[in-house]
């Protein structure tokens, strides 16, 4: 796998920082901002890493939790009600989520190509 090229980690980074900065457009209420911001930058440096590092299930993993996270957190942070950052929440979550699981199946096989040498 090529560094820098996979399009699931580009859309990944992409909802990350959507999901992060949309908390200076939209009503905020609850712990919608810590939540929207923590997760949205652990989605951009786990997008980056995947860029960086390709073939690492692990981190698609990590990266499938996160996302999974961001679209649990209008529940977790009480701001379920409030429409619009919920709803990017839920939207930019499902996004990486989504993408996220697109890519554990070429990054596993990706990694299991790779032969260490004893």
């Amino acid at each position: 796998m090529k560094k820098w090229n996979r399009w699931q980690d580009w859309v990944t980074v992409a909802a990350g920082i959507f999901a992060a900065v949309s908390v200076l457009w939209t009503k905020q209420q609850g712990m919608s901002t810590t939540l929207m911001v923590v997760f949205g930058v652990l989605l951009v440096v786990s997008g980056l890493v995947n860029l960086a590092m390709p073939g690492t299930p692990v981190m698609e993993w990590v990266q499938a939790v996160l996302a999974a996270g961001l679209i649990l957190s209008p529940w977790m942070g009480s701001y379920a009600g409030t429409t619009g950052a919920a709803w990017i929440s839920w939207i930019a979550g499902a996004v990486a989520l989504i993408v996220t699981a697109a890519a554990i199946k070429p990054s596993t096989e990706g990694h299991h190509r790779i032969r260490i040498s004893h």
